[in-house]
């Protein structure tokens, strides 16, 4: 019954193999949301692949619908063990991003694990299967330690994250009590560097949509009509040019943040950025007074994600009467999600650009939170994870990404604290996704240390 004991157990479950043997498991549900076709699938992977795991750890497990139609169910999972106890909920998704089987290399196929090296190929070995599979490996093995957990833990895991989450906040506001909780600690997300533990406390935003410029049907003659009929894509690229300079920083006064206070800063300071897997960064792009790490936590970001005109791939000599570009502003707490698309409107309509369209896309909207570093459940966590590691982990004030925390702090309004268990490489969202061996054994032990010592409270912080 000690702590080292519970950190040797999941260390043994990972070299047996048994890890990768449960993770095999759960990659072969093909839970993509994003596909009707597959829709059954995500119940599926509820009841056949988790719920058995968990009521075998002791939790009661009941399936709800989703409140929004046709969206994807949600599990809540509980195991109380003392109500004067802490109180921790923990959240996962279980659905994944399209598979691109097609773009995947050679020997590898999104819903079947592939081991080489160092990686565990497939679909949702980063996003999210494996990162709340070492969350319930690292659970049973303090169980099996200590007899019990010494705290009270409720588990949330949806399948509808990839599709922006809909109706979880609906439903955490009409399950309000029942998922009442101390603090949110959850995994998802990459870590900044792969051999150092990282914590993050809320998420930058979200905000997508399209800017169109649509003039006529069809597309004519360059030749005949080349100096006679406005091009779509020449005005829509002029539009586009003026929402940041040729650095890409931000020209629209009400999407750049006043919340990079000084106490954010000190918390970014010195932490790399660079390296790990993931591409060079460019040393001259972004806000120009921030530091890269200001740039992608403490600052908004504005990327062009797709532009159409005419047929790219079999360009003819016309033309063409549509020009579309897919955008998104990624904001930090300060900035009103509300306002962005009425900011951007009148900055267009001021530069003599009423003909370009706006339309908010349908799905991909989240708000930014952040917990504030200073806060004991933030210093509680750190402890424990240095403790287990040796290492100092890297805090940051909110990940670059969004996922859906403000359901938690805003709707359920518990302090937040994500622990990541995946790397910047991980091709997440791409072909050859893939999970780090190295990164999931150092995070199982770090995670049955950190439930350990949850454990080992007496009363909530």
């Amino acid at each position: 019954m000690t702590r080292a004991a519970a950190i040797d157990n999941v260390a043994e479950y990972f070299d047996s193999g048994r890890f990768a043997t449960d993770l095999s498991e759960l990659v072969a549900h093909e839970t993509e949301s994003q596909t009707p076709e597959k829709a059954a699938e995500l119940p599926r992977y509820l009841e056949e692949a988790l719920v058995p795991r968990l009521r075998s750890l002791g939790f009661s497990c009941a399936i709800h619908p989703n409140p929004v139609p046709d969206a994807g169910p949600i599990l809540v999972a509980e195991r109380i063990e003392d109500d004067t106890g802490p109180t921790i909920l923990s959240y996962g998704h279980g659905d994944v991003i399209r598979a691109q089987t097609d773009q995947w290399h050679n020997g590898l196929y999104p819903f079947r694990l592939v081991d080489e090296g160092d990686c565990l190929f497939g679909r949702g070995t980063a996003d999210n299967k494996g990162q709340h599979l070492i969350n319930l490996a690292a659970l049973s093995s303090v169980i099996d330690a200590r007899g019990s957990l010494g705290f009270n833990i409720r588990i949330l895991i949806e399948m509808g994250e990839e599709m922006g989450s809909p109706g979880l906040s609906e439903f955490c506001a009409t399950h309000k009590e029942n998922l009442a909780a101390d603090v949110l600690i959850a995994s998802d997300g990459p870590r900044l560097q792969s051999d150092t533990p990282t914590m993050f406390m809320g998420a930058r935003g979200g905000n997508s949509f399209d800017l169109i410029v649509d003039l006529r049907d069809g597309a004519h003659h360059s030749g005949n009509w080349g100096g006679l009929l406005a091009d779509p894509a020449m005005i829509l690229a002029q539009a586009l040019s003026t929402i940041t300079d040729v650095r890409g920083q931000i020209q629209i006064p009400e999407w750049r943040p006043t919340s990079l206070t000084e106490d954010i800063r000190h918390t970014l300071r010195n932490l790399p950025v660079g390296g790990d897997g993931g591409p060079k960064i460019d040393e001259d792009w972004g806000e120009e007074s921030l530091t890269p790490a200001e740039r992608v936590f403490g600052w908004n970001s504005f990327a062009i994600l797709a532009m159409k005109s005419g047929v790219p791939e079999e360009p003819v000599n016309a033309i063409s009467g549509y020009a579309k570009a897919a955008c998104q502003l990624r904001f930090v707490v300060g900035t009103d999600q509300a306002g962005i698309l009425s900011a951007l409107r009148r900055h267009l309509d001021a530069r003599g650009f009423q003909i370009v369209k706006i339309k908010p896309h349908d799905r991909g909207f989240f708000d930014a939170t952040r917990t504030s570093p200073e806060h004991p459940w933030v210093s509680f966590v750190a402890r424990s994870l240095e403790e287990t590691s040796g290492k100092r982990p890297h805090i940051l004030p909110n990940l670059a990404g969004s996922l859906p925390n403000e359901v938690f702090s805003d709707v359920l309004g518990l302090p937040t604290i994500w622990v990541p268990h995946s790397y910047r490489g991980c091709s997440q969202h791409a072909p050859n996704e893939h999970v780090l061996k190295s990164v999931s054994r150092d995070a199982l032990r770090a995670m049955a240390g950190l439930f350990w010592d949850i454990g080992d409270l007496a009363r909530p912080l």
